[in-house]
């Protein structure tokens, strides 16, 4: 990743939310979704508490994405994170920055460690274009 590029993101990875632009499986059409992200250790995670969002599908068949923070905009390619550690080092990561939500987030992961409730939490890291 290019210093400026870094320095710029340094800037945003304080925002709460970001909008991502994905591209439809069959009509290729853009859409745009409000998620929450972080930048953690020079890496750019996007994370969901639902796979089956069909902009979490859109992304693992198009990875070609756009990010777009308080003006600025970003390129990128995302990889879903199928490997469990990275996945979640991600999470963890996510957790950090959205600590006031931890009660919430520590419920589901109980719930899904005692069976109640099925883990359909999903993680990308992203690299950026330029």
């Amino acid at each position: 990743m290019e210093p400026d590029i870094r320095a710029r993101l340094k800037l945003m990875a304080t925002r709460p939310t970001l909008k991502l632009t994905h591209y439809g499986r069959k009509s290729g059409k853009s859409y745009v979704v409000t998620i929450w992200f972080v930048v953690d250790d020079g890496k750019f995670y996007i994370g969901t508490a639902n796979v089956n969002h069909q902009w979490v599908r859109n992304v693992q068949k198009t990875p070609q994405i756009k990010l777009s923070i308080e003006g600025e905009t970003f390129e990128g390619t995302a990889r879903f994170l199928v490997d469990r550690a990275e996945h979640e080092q991600a999470m963890a990561a996510i957790r950090r920055k959205y600590w006031m939500y931890l009660p919430i987030l520590t419920l589901g992961r109980v719930l899904f460690a005692i069976g109640v409730m099925r883990d359909n939490t999903g993680s990308f890291e992203v690299t950026l274009a330029g």
